[in-house]
């Protein structure tokens, strides 16, 4: 049984410490959030220590793990802490305010030889996984594109970020996930319509270095909520619905049942079968939180590393950096968290 806690249990926190409570294998001994009503309501709900103070939940309870769901701003911060008493950390995305604040929670859990994840959720959606076990397995040939549709009305929550940082993060980290290759350069355009501090509207672009290009839209101005990716490679096109957890392709009849050469290419691309995979339906915290476990008792490795993590923020950093300047971002491909003037 594994002592868990959970610090900030505003819109995704009080998930972590509901999932956490109804798994056999963890023992959720407290919770903590600056908004006394709320940690002592979800303390109350689910039986267990609530805290204001962080530092006294740690000091008090001593979890072996915790998981920060606190405002990017006090990432680092809340982790440095848990991090120097020799405790596991599961980190919302994303990893910390900038770069900088994300190394140095990298560097302190190598030091202290403590497992650090950060919490891409969409990598363990059904749709995601089974996705990522067909590419791997290449069923599908080369990958030309994948576009990212990530749109819906504003946050009912308060955010210290925009748009690249609150939502293109998930993406840029599927993509990178997925392809298995490195970006080599990003441009965007962005716009602030309805928020004034942050950039509420993106349009990005990103070349990666094996030759595949991906494409971004999000926004906090549509008023429906959609959750896409569209992954076009040679034998077609797959078709992830985040939020049914539904996975489709739609193939190239082209290459259909044969194998796929430069001749085969040459005849272009024709439409052929529909098919939608049967995928068990399961809730991704749960998923991602189980992974998480297992990886704090040693059983496996941890599944979205800090680097990971890393990644994914410099990625959206890049993208807020290109829409304000107007210019392209180019990467070191030998090191892709090291962007080019």
């Amino acid at each position: 049984m594994t002592r868990v806690a959970v610090i900030g249990v505003g819109a995704m926190g009080r998930h972590h410490a509901r999932v956490y409570s109804e798994m056999p294998d963890a023992e959720l001994v407290g919770v903590a959030d600056i908004d006394a009503a709320l940690a002592e309501a979800t303390g109350k709900h689910l039986g267990v220590p609530a805290y204001t103070d962080f530092q006294q939940l740690l000091i008090a309870q001593k979890p072996e793990a915790v998981s920060i769901a606190v405002p990017t701003i006090d990432h680092q911060a809340v982790a440095l802490a848990a991090i120097d008493r020799g405790m596991h950390v599961l980190i919302e995305k994303p990893i910390a305010l900038n770069v900088d604040q994300g190394r140095s929670i990298i560097e302190a859990a190598d030091r202290s030889g403590v497992r650090l994840m950060i919490g891409h959720i969409e990598r363990f959606n059904p749709a995601i996984v089974a996705l990522k076990d067909r590419l791997a397995h290449h069923e599908f040939g080369r990958l030309f594109q994948i576009e990212a549709r990530r749109q819906g009305p504003s946050l009912s929550r308060a955010s210290d970020a925009g748009v690249a940082i609150d939502l293109a993060v998930h993406d840029l980290d599927v993509m990178c996930y997925l392809s298995g290759s490195q970006v080599v350069r990003v441009f965007a355009e962005t716009e602030r319509r309805i928020h004034g501090a942050r950039e509420d509207l993106l349009t990005g672009v990103l070349r990666f270095a094996d030759g595949m290009i991906g494409t971004l839209t999000i926004n906090w101005l549509t008023p429906t909520k959609i959750r896409e990716l569209y992954v076009t490679g040679e034998r077609g096109m797959f078709r992830v619905d985040y939020l049914t957890q539904d996975l489709s392709l739609f193939e190239n009849a082209t290459m259909h049942g044969g194998d796929w050469n430069a001749l085969q290419l040459l005849r272009g691309v024709s439409e052929g079968r529909m098919v939608r995979y049967a995928l068990a339906k399961t809730e991704p915290l749960r998923a991602e939180l189980e992974a998480w476990l297992a990886a704090v008792r040693g059983e496996a490795p941890v599944r979205v590393t800090g680097e990971a993590g890393l990644r994914a923020l410099e990625l959206a950093q890049a993208i807020v950096t290109s829409g304000t300047e107007h210019r392209v971002i180019r990467f070191n491909v030998s090191s892709p968290t090291s962007p080019q003037n």
